[in-house]
């Protein structure tokens, strides 16, 4: 069965580009080899050799209409190269099989920002997606209930499955090996450290998040990956980008996620699958497959809610008791990519049929 998926690019990246990868690799342990139509690859990852690569330059195109172009070529290309059934990680009107990762009225609300002109084109192309795909992937709860919410979907269009995760690179290592790691990062033995990955610090809270640890008389330190942050503290550090988030996770005591929009965050299932328990608010998507052995709870809204989960992981970790002792059994879904791709191949085969 011939197969095609669409995303903004092939390359390392967080979010949806993650997602294409692994699906990608996914599809060659199967042997199958799918064409990738995308704005640009990054040619020294060995994915970009295991598809047939449909490259779409939209440099020459104003920055808020390179969606909209991506779309228009899509469209031509799917008919003239029979992209079907095509995957559409990017919002596209040429979807078969839909992937929503996130809505951009549910980002807009959150972040309580108001619907410019270029909004209403990402709207208008996100309602496209999602109205003339065959079928909707959800990768949350959260996210089928604002489909429907946002744009009067109906339920049984839409399909909650949780994205997968390259079960091979986040795994537990035995506890010289983390020592070994926390020592090699220059993480502090004396504070339980909290890790926020971040490459986009006003929708992760950082801003919170820095008023708490900067603050508080805790033995706490906050440790940054991603994006340079210009908060100053004993209590909180930066580790500038990581290659190796997996040796990151594995070090750390716990990962926070404060998000105030988050559809899913791969980050928490991640840090549980290295024992890596996570302090998660309650409207993060992650927060509904993570069970109570790998996490601690807070609403994102109620300031004492997240000083009580932070109090609860430090007794914790003075307990020595922190840890998550069988990462699968801390999870309701079984991440694997092969699992994940079931489920799609069997949408692909009945929109071929």
């Amino acid at each position: 069965m011939p197969l095609a998926i669409s995303n903004h690019a092939l390359r390392l990246s967080g979010g949806v580009e993650r997602y294409a990868l692994t699906l990608v690799r996914g599809l060659h342990e199967r042997g199958i080899r799918p064409v990738v139509v995308a704005k640009s690859f990054d040619d020294s990852l060995p994915e970009v050799g295991w598809v047939d690569a449909v490259r779409v330059p939209v440099n020459f195109v104003p920055g808020k209409l390179r969606d909209l172009w991506f779309d228009w070529r899509l469209r031509r290309l799917k008919s003239k190269l029979d992209l079907r059934p095509l995957i559409a990680c990017n919002q596209t009107g040429a979807a078969d099989i839909a992937i929503c990762g996130s809505t951009h009225p549910g980002y807009l609300e959150a972040m309580q920002l108001p619907t410019r002109r270029s909004d209403q084109w990402k709207i208008a192309l996100e309602r496209s997606h999602l109205e003339n795909a065959r079928v909707i992937v959800a990768h949350s709860r959260l996210m089928a209930e604002q489909v429907q919410r946002f744009y009067g979907i109906a339920a049984e269009k839409i399909e909650v499955l949780y994205p997968p995760v390259d079960g091979e690179r986040f795994q537990v290592v035995i506890d010289a090996q983390r020592r070994s790691l926390r020592e090699r990062i220059g993480l502090p033995h004396d504070r339980a450290t909290f890790l926020l990955v971040s490459t986009g610090h006003r929708r992760k809270g950082l801003d919170q998040l820095v008023v708490f640890f900067r603050n508080t008389d805790l033995p706490a330190c906050l440790v940054v990956a991603g994006r340079p942050i210009d908060a100053v503290s004993p209590n909180i550090r930066y580790l500038g980008y990581r290659s190796d988030i997996e040796d990151v996770y594995r070090a750390a005591d716990f990962t926070v996620i404060a998000s105030r929009f988050e559809p899913f965050g791969l980050v928490g299932v991640e840090s549980v699958l290295c024992g890596t328990p996570i302090v998660v608010a309650d409207n993060v998507g992650c927060a509904e497959v993570v069970r109570d052995a790998g996490s601690l709870r807070f609403a994102l809204a109620d300031a004492a809610s997240f000083e009580r989960a932070i109090r609860e992981a430090i007794d914790r970790w003075r307990r020595g008791t922190h840890r998550v002792a069988d990462p699968h059994a801390a999870l309701s879904y079984y991440p694997g990519v092969q699992t994940h791709l079931d489920a799609l191949l069997r949408h692909a085969a009945r929109i071929s049929a």
